[in-house]
């Protein structure tokens, strides 16, 4: 199959179709309980989200092996259903952004879910 001449393979990444060069990112992940998450994104919509992605996952904290019942029989519920948001945002809006998070997915209740922040080592989105 033949290349196609129009392709940036060897192109800067600044060149690229697609890249927005944004100086100093960050990653923020926040996992919460699943039915934080809406309201945790459309908090996040007041902050300049650069790109992210939504998740499902499983947690596993505190809340460790218990025993439910259900109808007369027993479960055991290690892992909790989470919501893992990535999202990569300026490292000026990093600070609005969490508060974002947190006022919406803070219960007070075990299990509300953590939050990392990740510095990003180059200084451009691409996708």
């Amino acid at each position: 199959m033949a290349q196609d001449d129009s392709s940036n393979s060897g192109a800067e990444p600044n060149e690229q179709a697609g890249v927005v060069p944004e100086g100093r990112l960050v990653q923020i992940i926040a996992l919460v309980k699943p039915f934080r998450a809406p309201a945790v994104l459309a908090a996040l919509e007041s902050v300049e989200v650069l790109g992210g992605t939504v998740r499902e996952a499983m947690g596993y904290g505190r809340q460790k092996d218990r025993l439910h019942q259900y109808l007369g029989s027993e479960y055991n519920s290690s892992f909790v259903p989470k919501v893992e948001l990535a999202v990569f945002v300026r490292e000026q809006d990093a600070p609005a952004a969490i508060k974002a998070i947190v006022g919406q997915a803070r219960t007070g209740r075990i299990g509300d879910g953590k939050i990392l922040v990740l510095p990003c080592f180059e200084e451009y989105l691409s996708w």
